[in-house]
């Protein structure tokens, strides 16, 4: 894949640009475009395959679409959690929204495409959960921890674990955008 421009990364992801942290910011644009170089879908790609292979065939939500969905739900939570909890319930919202924006990150390498386009899961899709790829693609450009506990127990691999605040907002506007299209 060709070099992504910043953008290129900021087009599809303007939200990254909520993250008021600049240091946060940039290093959340650039796992992105490493993900994006790194894997066999382009930019374009994103707008147009299905958030999951795991979603009825005849849903046509896109994976930026679920992406977008969940960054704004995680957010939309968060506020209204600092409204009514005031200052009883802590929540960065610059880890929160790296969190949201980077959950999925590691599916750019979970993917493949089949010679007829299709979408598939990759040979290291087979073996490596997208949690784990995307902790891998997060801490390459040295993400803190927090935004890492995210990525990695977003789904059912954080199952049964510790979640921070942060991290179970983001889980359930995850699953809240995912579980009524399977």
């Amino acid at each position: 894949m060709p070099k992504v421009t910043r953008e290129k990364v900021l087009e599809i992801w303007p939200e990254i640009n909520w993250i008021q942290s600049e240091e946060l910011r940039e290093k959340t644009l650039q796992a992105w475009q490493y993900a994006i170089e790194n894997s066999v879908l382009s930019p374009e790609d994103l707008e147009r395959i299905p958030f999951s292979l795991l979603i009825k065939p005849h849903y046509q939500v896109s994976f930026m679409n679920h992406k977008r969905t969940c960054v704004h739900l995680a957010v939309e939570m968060a506020k209204i959690m600092k409204k009514n909890f005031h200052d009883q319930l802590p929540i960065n919202m610059d880890i929160l929204i790296a969190g949201a924006i980077l959950i999925d990150v590691g599916k750019l390498i979970e993917y493949d495409l089949n010679e007829d386009g299709s979408l598939t899961t990759s040979k290291a899709g087979k073996v490596l959960r997208h949690p784990f790829s995307g902790v891998a693609i997060a801490d390459r450009f040295g993400l803190p921890p927090e935004v890492l506990h995210i990525i990695a127990t977003h789904a059912k691999e954080g199952d049964g674990g510790y979640r921070t605040v942060e991290s179970i907002i983001v889980h359930h506007a995850d699953f809240v955008s995912f579980e009524p299209f399977k």
